[in-house]
């Protein structure tokens, strides 16, 4: 059609134009190196994400007791004692929804490359879901930091994030670059691709 769209503000602009003239982000048609930068994300993230559900999320120091919890554990307690709610939020957002994530980055990237049968409309649709809820996945983050800094009271009771929520925060830090590094409009030239040999014939 002769225009490029800009990634930042979608505003369009004509084929060739280097700069967006409303937020001056620069414009390319397309990303070429983006399926590589959404695999090296991707790959971090799985890596970091390892490691963030075996070592302890919390380390729970009282008089004469250390608890040292993951993720899994810890939702696994908070049932035992009747916070089904709780422990179906913590799960679902720290489990379910990063999974998810990984899924569906690594569907998208592998569908533009060998092709799908899943429609383009759903792909866009899974592709704006996925970096829509990325920056929810932090919900555990901020339930530690929350819980770190109330709850010091030295020798009677302390409680102090564990090495798995470093590990956790960089996973969902790494799955949202890939989510962003991902150019969707390479769903869309799958298909032009693909019908260009029945135009031919």
């Amino acid at each position: 059609m002769g225009i490029v769209a800009c990634t930042r503000c979608t505003k369009a602009w004509p084929l060739g134009t280097d700069v967006c003239g409303r937020c001056g982000h620069r414009l390319v048609s397309r990303d070429r190196m983006s399926l590589q930068r959404v695999w090296a994300y991707w790959l971090m993230g799985l890596i970091c994400y390892v490691p963030a559900n075996i070592y302890p999320m919390l380390r729970t120091k009282t008089l004469f007791i250390v608890d040292e919890s993951t993720i899994v554990g810890g939702a696994v307690e908070l049932a035992h004692h009747g916070s089904w709610g709780v422990a179906i939020i913590i799960l679902i957002a720290s489990v379910a929804i990063p999974v998810g994530k990984f899924w569906a980055i690594a569907f998208l990237a592998i569908s533009v490359r060998h092709g799908s049968k899943v429609s383009n409309r759903a792909r866009q649709l899974m592709f704006e879901v996925v970096e829509y809820i990325g920056r929810w996945s932090m919900i555990d983050i901020f339930v530690v930091a929350i819980l770190s800094s109330l709850v010091q009271l030295r020798t009677l009771a302390t409680i102090n994030p564990g090495a798995a929520s470093i590990f956790f925060a960089l996973s969902v830090i790494f799955t949202m670059l890939s989510a962003q590094a991902f150019d969707p409009r390479m769903i869309w030239d799958a298909q032009s691709k693909a019908r260009r040999p029945d135009r031919n014939d």
